[in-house]
């Protein structure tokens, strides 16, 4: 039965007053019916069809009918035309250009040939269309999937199928907030051609005539959907022998079969103007001219629009950065309300102003190294100034709010995670659906029975998988060696840098900032080589070791990066925060390195400004090389790509443009680069509170580099399915809770904020007067005095023989008990918010599972319906006898 049918029938029922009015509200009836299910806030009509687009026509067959769903490129090295031969002399010209090709070229040539057999085998319709400019002979070979092969495709992968329409209301909550309070929303856009939303259930070909346009073949799967379903054949027919692997396209464009493989965009990204109706746009300009533009920086995002065009998986990374950068604002505003809160009280600082004192100028500082000199401690005045602005007590407040934030910024994102997997009908599909990986089909050595399925499927021995990953685990240890032995070269540069520097007087006051400063920026060069050089050797590793699905794959690849990446971006930091000046020893017994070269000591700042300066080098510049490299890269690369393949005179079709770009890279890279930012933002933000505020600008920046590169700079990705953004979650959560532990560390060990508390309140009555020399000790006779060196004072709390005092071992014993309170209470906070905030909104609870229950009912066979409506009858006919005689009863008994 057609959807027109369907409406005609309701509305017949609607005239004659046998509507719903007297049936269970939401019953399998009223779906039938295309009634609403729920009760909602928004009684406009819902509309059941809404414009496709105008969609190019180089974007179809010649017939301007069939719709390209696939293209395959190739260069014909023979340099002939299809049909250029005359018919009696074609199949001899064909051996004889066959036999001039090279060996190489010869097997590619055989591949290609029966890779093509095996796609139309799979039912898959082809139109080759030759293009001659210039050295270049290209096919474009143009493929099709008809409705049987849809219709086949959609079984196998589980997708969904709309039965019902329904609403789509805004899932902002700041526009909820904004229209409840009448306000108006300057971030609010109406974006033309809105999906609608469905209820929605498991596709079924021997139903379609119960789903919503099923009638409409040729619409009824969106172009992201065909393109998925049509690369799923591309992925899994051979070309070669399957042992070896000769399966997929993807294989196949690596050995160099076919030049291009690439699903197409709609048509041009620009935008026509105004005066064009909404209808005559594609989905590609609606795109870019509400998305992608740098005008939209402050707008939401089409998200459903996105999500049609690109499909889920990366409609859900754009979910994400979009409510993480939402959830910054906030702690950006904070993070600045403290910076701006230690600007304003810098004058009542009393410790910077006994630094700077005329006193100060009496008292002589130990040398900081083997050759430096003593040196006044009125020198370190306006270090002592500036590290106030990232040791205050704001600071304390600053970093527990964050351990709060991380924590709920998490819990809520869960919430919005499920409602976008329900939305976009992805909810649960991994567990269920999810099929080996070609490359995985194509080597393992075995086959064995699914479990679950019940199915034969390749399968690899996981002892030996296991005996893979550990020797890949060595590879893994010995890269963080590598990275480990680099910060050590980098600690031995900046001392020696420090030395040089201090002996000249005119570089002599801003030596250790010089030097810590130059060694952050080539820790930052070192890092990015050292990042990408090991991205590859893991890819190679994952590869090795024969992970079944494509989720195990990519978890497993992100765990290595990750773990190898963390150690290469956070060991400067993790060691300036902890070790750095806390193993110096003390005058005549201080210890060292390498021969004469002394343990690093913290500047005159001390070491949480010098960890703020090292943050501020490495997150800003990391920040800036890669939006520098997603802006410029890929111009580089298209512009590479044209001119070596000669591609100027090309770009009549939809395909010569998109043959044109270059590959998208996938979301790994991006992903990647905000989780990284994530831990900075929280593990380290007590050192520098302006650190989410840094990352909120990149943030805005890098949602458009991402929308343009995605919609304008590459090829169309392939639509892939996710219902969440896998392992990135679970890291992000233990980033979370490393913050929690590494900020008290910080505000403990690395901040002078307990003792300061101990001598405000145990030693100095309430005030700060007198701190300075409080923490001062004078240098010892032993090696020292005796050696006819000047004496001097130095930071730390020992006695004139060197011996550590008891307001030492006070000091530390308080710094712990503050590590132990501070974590304690904030895990206790944070469990307390895990538990009052549920992972999936009990609305959307009730919703799934009344889906589900309707798409049961709506895909039985016609008679067990017709027997639910008889036994619902016969069961309302009973319960009117019942109450009939009820009243008889009453009746009698008056």
């Amino acid at each position: 039965m057609s959807l027109k049918k369907k409406l005609s029938e309701s509305n017949k029922l609607k005239k004659t007053g046998q509507s719903s009015a007297g049936q269970e509200y939401g019953s399998i009836t009223s779906l039938l019916h295309n009634e609403a299910v729920f009760q909602s806030e928004y009684v406009e009509d819902v509309p059941l069809h809404t414009s496709l687009g105008k969609e190019a026509a180089t974007t179809f067959f010649n017939d301007n009918n069939r719709k390209i769903d696939f293209m395959l490129v190739f260069q014909d090295q023979t340099g002939r035309s299809k049909g250029a031969e005359p018919e009696s002399g074609g199949v001899v010209a064909a051996a004889q250009a066959f036999k001039k090709l090279g060996k190489k070229q010869q097997k590619l040539e055989v591949w290609r040939q029966k890779f093509l057999s095996g796609l139309q085998s799979s039912g898959l319709e082809m139109e080759d269309e030759y293009v001659d400019q210039a050295k270049h002979h290209l096919h474009f070979i143009k493929l099709h999937a008809p409705w049987t092969v849809l219709c086949k495709m959609a079984e196998e992968l589980n997708l969904r199928a709309p039965l019902q329409a329904l609403p789509n209301p805004p899932s902002n909550w700041s526009a909820k907030l904004l229209s409840s309070l009448c306000l108006p929303n300057p971030m609010a856009e109406e974006v033309p051609n809105l999906p609608p939303d469905y209820y929605t259930a498991p596709f079924r070909a021997d139903k379609v005539d119960r789903f919503l346009g099923g009638d409409d073949k040729c619409n009824f799967f969106t172009r992201a959907q065909r393109s998925r379903m049509v690369f799923e054949i591309l992925s899994t027919t051979a070309f070669g022998r399957e042992k070896k692997g000769e399966v997929g396209v993807d294989r196949l464009v690596e050995e160099g079969g076919f030049s291009g493989c690439f699903p197409l965009h709609d048509g041009p990204f620009e935008y026509p103007g105004p005066d064009v109706p909404d209808t005559e746009l594609n989905k590609r300009q609606i795109l870019h001219h509400f998305w992608a533009r740098w005008g939209n920086w402050y707008k939401y995002q089409p998200l459903d629009h996105i999500r049609d065009y690109f499909g889920e998986k990366i409609a859900i990374y754009f979910a994400w950065l979009g409510f993480y950068t939402g959830w910054l604002l906030p702690a950006s505003l904070v993070g600045l309300g403290v910076f701006i809160y230690g600007v304003v009280t810098l004058d009542q600082n009393s410790i910077a102003n006994e630094v700077c004192s005329d006193e100060a100028l009496n008292i002589t500082m130990c040398p900081l190294c083997e050759k430096c000199d003593n040196w006044p401690l009125h020198q370190s005045c306006g270090y002592t100034k500036v590290s106030y602005l990232f040791d205050h007590p704001g600071t304390v407040f600053y970093a527990v709010f964050m351990s709060f934030w991380a924590v709920t910024f998490l819990e809520y994102w869960k919430r919005k995670n499920a409602s976008l997997a329900h939305h976009w009908d992805c909810m649960g599909f991994q567990e269920e659906d999810e099929r080996p990986r070609p490359q995985f089909a194509a080597n393992a050595p075995y086959l064995e029975k699914n479990p679950i399925t019940g199915i034969r499927e390749p399968s690899f021995p996981a002892a030996v998988r296991l005996r893979r990953i550990a020797a890949g685990s060595g590879i893994i240890l010995v890269m963080i060696s590598l990275v480990l032995i680099f910060i050590l070269a980098v600690i031995i540069y900046r001392t020696m840098a420090g030395i040089w520097l201090f002996s000249y007087p005119t570089t002599r006051r801003v030596a250790p900032v010089l030097a810590s400063t130059s060694g952050a920026v080539i820790n930052l060069m070192f890092i990015m080589a050292m990042g990408r050089f090991y991205e590859k050797l893991a890819l190679k590793l994952t590869n090795w070791e024969m992970h079944r699905t494509q989720s195990d794959f990519d978890e497993n690849l992100t765990f290595k990066v990750f773990i190898f990446q963390f150690i290469n971006f956070y060991s400067s930091l993790i060691y300036v925060a902890f070790f750095k000046g806390k193993f110096v020893g003390y005058p005549g017994h201080y210890k060292h390195i390498i021969g004469d070269l002394r343990n690093e000591e913290c500047g005159n700042g001390g070491c949480l400004i010098e960890l703020a300066q090292q943050l501020a080098v490495i997150m800003i510049g990391k920040q800036c090389i890669n939006n520098c490299q997603e802006m410029f890269i890929p111009m580089f690369k298209t512009w590479l790509h044209r001119k070596k393949s000669n591609l100027q005179n090309i770009g009549v079709s939809q395909m010569e443009e998109d043959y044109k770009l270059v590959g998208n890279d996938g979301l790994f890279q991006e992903y990647l680069e905000m989780v990284l930012q994530f831990g900075f933002i929280t593990i380290f933000v007590a050192a520098f509170p302006l650190a989410p505020l840094f990352a909120l600008l990149n943030n805005w920046v890098e949602i458009r580099l991402d929308a343009q590169k995605f919609v304008c700079e590459t090829r169309r990705a392939v639509a892939e399915r996710a219902e969440n953004i896998g392992i990135w979650f679970r890291i992000m959560e233990m980033l979370a809770q490393l913050a929690v532990i590494s900020n008290a560390f910080l505000i403990a060990f690395t901040s002078d904020f307990i003792q300061k508390l101990v001598y405000r309140f145990h030693y100095g009555n309430g005030e700060m007067d007198g701190y300075v020399r409080f923490t001062l000790s004078i240098s010892p006779t032993e090696n020292w005095i005796d050696q006819n060196r000047t004496e001097c004072y130095y930071k730390g709390f020992r006695d004139e023989e060197g011996h550590l005092t008891p307001v030492h071992w006070y000091i530390l014993a308080l710094k712990f008990a503050f590590v132990i309170i501070f974590e304690h209470f904030v895990f206790g906070v944070c469990k307390l918010i895990d538990i009052m905030v549920p992972d999936i909104p009990e609305s959307l609870d009730i919703k799934i599972k009344r889906e589900r229950y309707l798409a049961k009912e709506a895909l039985q066979d016609a008679e067990h319906v017709k027997e639910r409506q008889r036994r619902n009858t016969e069961g309302q006919d009973t319960e009117v006898d019942m109450g009939g005689q009820s009243d008889g009863e009453h009746m009698g008994e008056h």
